[in-house]
Parts: C-alpha cells; sequence; structure tokens
C-alpha cells in the first residue's frame, strides 16, 4: 500500500512539474541578429522574457529604436487576444497575444487604438529558438516587415 501511495505521489507531481513547464514561450530569448531580417527603422528587441506573473504572463524587452537608442517595456497579461497595456514605449499603448496553438503566439500592437504591428511568434518543435514576424504600420501609413530570430537562453 505504501508503495502505491509514493507511486501515486511522485506521478502528481511529474504532472504537475509538467503543467507548469508546459508553455514553450517561457524564459528569456537573446536576438540572433545573423539569421535576422528588419526593415529598415525598425527597432530591436536584443532580450526578450516570458514569465509567470501570478496568472498572467510578463513580458520584459530590452532593445534598441530605430536611432539605436536603448528601449525597454514591459507587459502582463494572458494569452486571450485581449488588449493589455503597455508600460515604457512611446511607440505603443497595448499589446495583445492570442494563443494559435502550443508554439505559436499571434500579437497585436497598438498605439491611441489603432492597429501598429501585428506578428506571428512561432517556437521551434525543439524549443531551442524562436521566430518572429511582424508588419508594421509608421506613423506615416507605410507597412515593412521584418524576421528576427531568437535562441533560447
Amino acid at each position: 500500500m505504501r508503495i502505491r501511495v509514493s507511486l501515486l505521489a511522485v506521478a502528481l507531481c511529474f504532472v504537475a512539474t509538467l503543467s507548469f513547464a508546459a508553455d514553450p514561450h517561457m524564459g528569456t530569448w537573446k536576438l540572433n541578429e545573423t539569421k535576422s531580417k528588419f526593415a529598415p527603422d525598425s527597432p530591436k528587441n536584443n532580450t526578450v522574457v516570458y514569465e509567470a506573473s501570478g496568472d498572467n504572463t510578463k513580458v520584459t524587452v530590452d532593445g534598441t529604436n530605430a536611432n539605436g537608442s536603448p528601449l525597454h517595456n514591459e507587459w502582463t497579461g494572458k494569452f486571450d487576444g485581449k488588449d493589455y497595456p503597455v508600460t515604457g514605449d512611446s511607440s505603443q499603448d497595448s499589446r495583445s497575444y492570442k494563443k494559435v496553438n502550443a508554439r505559436t503566439l499571434a500579437m497585436t500592437i497598438k498605439k491611441d487604438g489603432k492597429v501598429a504591428q501585428t506578428g506571428r511568434i512561432v517556437v521551434s518543435p525543439d524549443g531551442k529558438s524562436r521566430t518572429v514576424t511582424t508588419t508594421r504600420t509608421d506613423a506615416k501609413g507605410k507597412k515593412s516587415a521584418s524576421t528576427a530570430v531568437y535562441d533560447k537562453q
């Protein structure tokens, strides 16, 4: 009887661990500039961190803007497709993420309620890299596309 209880306890711990570690987006991601292709005047997010924050996810971005000045912004919310505020970045007010499948997120960035950027974030099957493809519309209405590749740290 003790063996069964012990095995059951170990199995439950294993399942609980898997459920918390199951999201492949979580962790620290570093830009692989060699594999990335940026449109002119695009910001570069050098490091992106996804972490649990209660029942939400917190995304912290550090990089450089189009002029080469440092940028830092934070977003906390759920991957439910709803807009949540972004702090620290004057080019965006809100961001939404929506799970497409276990390894893919759709992203929408807004400024003053208007869509400024859309994107797709796909984590590789081995979980070691992710590719972010984005389409931006600048203040003058000009569209541009970029592809950023990140390595998991």
